[in-house]
């Protein structure tokens, strides 16, 4: 799957969220169907997100969190990413890979 052309598709057609603290909340809140981690996120973060959410699908991308931010079309660094509603896009086809 092309990471950055479905970030696009879903970005266009539906409803991601951009930063940690907003990953935490829709978490939290039950709107995360799926977060996407820059391969240089912090652990301590993603260990924190995996204990208190198993129910949400993560994926660590293979990219670090600038280009990320350029795959998903921002001028700015982003360490993750959270699909709330994926539009037309493939994303909630991305597997758990934290293991």
């Amino acid at each position: 799957m092309d990471l950055s052309r479905q970030l696009k598709i879903a970005s266009a057609t539906g409803k991601l969220l951009y930063g940690q603290r907003q990953a935490v909340d829709a978490c939290a809140k039950g709107e995360a169907k799926c977060v996407i981690l820059a391969a240089n996120c912090p652990q301590d973060y993603v260990d924190n997100l995996v204990a208190k959410h198993p129910e949400v699908t993560i994926h660590r991308a293979l990219v670090v969190n600038r280009e990320l931010g350029t795959a998903s079309g921002k001028p700015f660094s982003v360490s993750t990413i959270t699909v709330v509603d994926a539009g037309d896009s493939d994303l909630l086809s991305l597997d758990n890979n934290l293991a």
